[in-house]
C-alpha cells in the first residue's frame, strides 16, 4: 500500500517511526525523514519556528503542496502529522482536486490555544481525526482519542531519586532556539561544581558546531530519554521534551526565548496560561502548575540556577503517575489500525 505522508518535524518523524512498526507492505511518498524511504522533500527542509522565520518557506510550501497533490492520486491513503500551517492547506488542496484516498490527521491543531476556526476546516477536509489529547473532544466533534505517542516511546520511568550529580541541558531542536539558549547554558553550566556531569542533548539531525558554539563544558548525547532518566534535573526549551521529562519523572524548568516580534504576536493571540505541555495538562485537570516556566528576559543563568535549587522533587514523583493515567496508552497501534481501515473502506 502506498501512503502519502506529511511529517515535517523531528518529533513527527519519531511518531511516524512508531506507526510504521505496526504496518506491513507499505511504501511512503511525500515529506518525511529519508531514513523511511525516498521522500519528495526531506523534513529538514521545513525546519523553522516563529512567525517571521517561517516566511521564507512559504513559496517552497506552495510548490510542495502542488507536488503532494500529484503524488496523492497514486496513493491508497494520506497521513498528515501535526504542522497545521502546512497540513491544513495541503488537506484542502487534496479535497479540492478530488483525491479519493482518505485523509487521516494525526496530532490535531491546538485550537484550544488559538485559531478555533480551524476546527471546521479540519473536520471538512479530513476523514479521520486522530487525537493525542484527552481534552480535544471538547473542541472536535469528530475526533478519536488514540492515546499519546510518548507512551510508545518511553521505555523506562524514574524510580531512583538518589542524587547522581548529573544535569541535562536541552536547548531545543531548531537552530534559532539553540542559538538563543546556548550562551545562557554556557554561563549556567559554570555554576555547577566540576564533579557534576552536564549532558547537552542534541537532535541527531543537528550536529553543527556553529549552532552550539563552545560545548567543552558538556557531555554530548543524542538520546533524550536516556539523558533525562539518568539526570537529577533538566533545563529544557519549550516543546515535547518538557512532557517527556514529566512522564519520566525528572524534575525540570522550562526556559524559552523567542524573537521579540514572535513573542509579542503570540502573547496577543495565543490564549493559554502556560506553554509547557505538562502544565497545560495540569490546567485541564484542574491542578496547579507542575513546573516553573521562564520566558524571554527572565531566562538568565541566575534565574535558572535558582529554579534548580528551589525545585520540589516530590511533585515530579507524583506527576509521572498522574500523567500516565491521564494519557492512558500509546497511540501508534491505534493510528496504524485507522490507516488499515482507511484502505479497506476506500
Amino acid at each position: 500500500m502506498k501512503i502519502l505522508v506529511s511529517s515535517l518535524e523531528p518529533s513527527a518523524n519519531l511518531h511516524l517511526g512508531c506507526i510504521l512498526k505496526n504496518l506491513e507492505n507499505y511504501e511512503l511518498k511525500g515529506i518525511f525523514d529519508p531514513k523511511f524511504g525516498k521522500p519528495l522533500l526531506a523534513s529538514s527542509e521545513f525546519s523553522a519556528m516563529g512567525f517571521v522565520e517561517v516566511l521564507p518557506l512559504i513559496f517552497k510550501a506552495k510548490k510542495a503542496i502542488k507536488e503532494m497533490v500529484k503524488l496523492a492520486k497514486e496513493c491508497d491513503m494520506v497521513l498528515l502529522i501535526d504542522s497545521p500551517a502546512f497540513n491544513l492547506p495541503l488537506a484542502k488542496a487534496l479535497k479540492k482536486e478530488g483525491v479519493k484516498a482518505k485523509i487521516t490527521y494525526y496530532i490535531l491543531p491546538q485550537v484550544w490555544a488559538w485559531k478555533k476556526k480551524r476546527v471546521k476546516k479540519v473536520e471538512a477536509f479530513c476523514d479521520n481525526l486522530a487525537s493525542i489529547l484527552p481534552f480535544d473532544e471538547k473542541f472536535y466533534s469528530k475526533s478519536t482519542f488514540v492515546g499519546h505517542p510518548l507512551l510508545d516511546q518511553i521505555k523506562s520511568f524514574k524510580d531512583d531519586y538518589t542524587p547522581k550529580k548529573t544535569i541535562a541541558f536541552l536547548p531545543g531542536s531548531r537552530k534559532a532556539e539553540i542559538k538563543r539558549l546556548m550562551p545562557i547554558f554556557r554561563e549556567l553550566v559554570c555554576k555547577f561544581d566540576d564533579d557534576f556531569t552536564k549532558i547537552l542533548v542534541t537532535p541527531p539531525s543537528l550536529k553543527d558546531d556553529e549552532i552550539y558554539g563552545d560545548t567543552s563544558g558538556f557531555v554530548i548525547s543524542t538520546n533524550t530519554h536516556e539523558s533525562l532518566q539518568k539526570s537529577d534535573f533538566a533545563f529544557i526549551c519549550s516543546g515535547t521534551a518538557t512532557l517527556e521529562s514529566a512522564l519520566i519523572g525528572t524534575p525540570f524548568v522550562l526556559c524559552y526565548k523567542a524573537r521579540e516580534i514572535d513573542f509579542f504576536i503570540a502573547k496577543n493571540f495565543v490564549k493559554i496560561k502556560h506553554i509547557g505541555l505538562a502544565n497545560m495538562f495540569y490546567d485541564f485537570m484542574g491542578k496547579a502548575e507542575l513546573h516553573k516556566e521562564l520566558l524571554q528576559g527572565d531566562v538568565t543563568a541566575l534565574n535558572l540556577y535558582k529554579a534548580y535549587l528551589e525545585c520540589d522533587i516530590n511533585k515530579f514523583k507524583e506527576a509521572k503517575n498522574e500523567l500516565k493515567k491521564y494519557l492512558k496508552f500509546g497511540s501508534a497501534k491505534n493510528v496504524a489500525q485507522i490507516l488499515r481501515t482507511s484502505i479497506i473502506d476506500k
